[in-house]
Parts: structure tokens; sequence; C-alpha cells
């Protein structure tokens, strides 16, 4: 069963009202995330959301969050697989490889193996550079 979402804010004591989702009890509600139009800070998902949902007035947020589950979820299994992930004018998604080393523990100061690993990598595409670099 899917968890359920509760508001206990402005209510009545003991009085709680349930949602399918986070994204449900903000609109619901008229809640905005601090800072939401303000522009100069990082995009949280529940922002990214909200953002989606006010374009689409026609998709339940249900159905955006699912949206949004699915296309990360997407980009995810493809790079976990070896696989990249290319969006045109966006950019594009791979993994680099990092060789195995000795490290060191800041706090004792003894050495330590780092195994060898796959890390995440962006790279933008022109169109999106180009929107970064306008002055």
């Amino acid at each position: 069963m899917a968890p359920k979402w509760h508001f206990l804010g402005k209510t009545k004591p003991g009085r709680a009202k349930y949602y399918d989702s986070p994204v449900a009890c903000v609109f619901d509600l008229g809640i905005f995330p601090k800072g939401i139009l303000k522009g100069k800070h990082a995009m949280i998902r529940s922002e990214l959301l909200l953002a989606l949902a006010k374009e689409n007035p026609e998709l339940r947020a249900e159905d955006v969050e699912r949206a949004v589950d699915t296309f990360f979820d997407e980009i995810t299994q493809r790079l976990a697989d070896g696989g990249r992930v290319e969006l045109r004018g966006f950019g594009a998604f791979s993994t680099r490889h990092r060789e195995g080393r000795t490290g060191r523990n800041p706090r004792t100061g003894e050495s330590v193996d780092v195994p060898e690993k796959r890390v995440p990598y962006f790279k933008p595409g022109k169109e999106m550079r180009a929107r970064l670099n306008v002055e």
C-alpha cells in the first residue's frame, strides 16, 4: 500500500487530511517551498514537480510525480547498465571510470585502499552552454 501524506498544520486538533503524495498536499493547501519564486537557489525535486504541475494543469499531481520518477529512474538505470543518455540541446549523462587508489583517513592519517568505481558525469549541450553564457 502506498504511503499516505498528511498535514497537521492549521487544521483543527486531531483532524489531519491525508493525500496520496506531498505534491498533492502542497497544491491543495497552497503551501510553496520557501524561496520558490526567488530564483537564485538550487531547485529541489519538489520545486520541479510544482513547476511542471503548474505548467500542465490538466495533469493530476500524482501523474506529474510518476512522470518525473520514471524519467529519473530510466536515466539511472541506463547509466547503471553502462549506457549513455543524450538529451539534444540539454546535455549528455554518462559515467567515468575511476581507478583504485590509496587514500588517507583524515582523522587518523592511516592509509586506506579506495576501490575502483564508476561515477556519473554530465556534459552540457551546445544550446545550454549558449543560454548560460548570454551577456
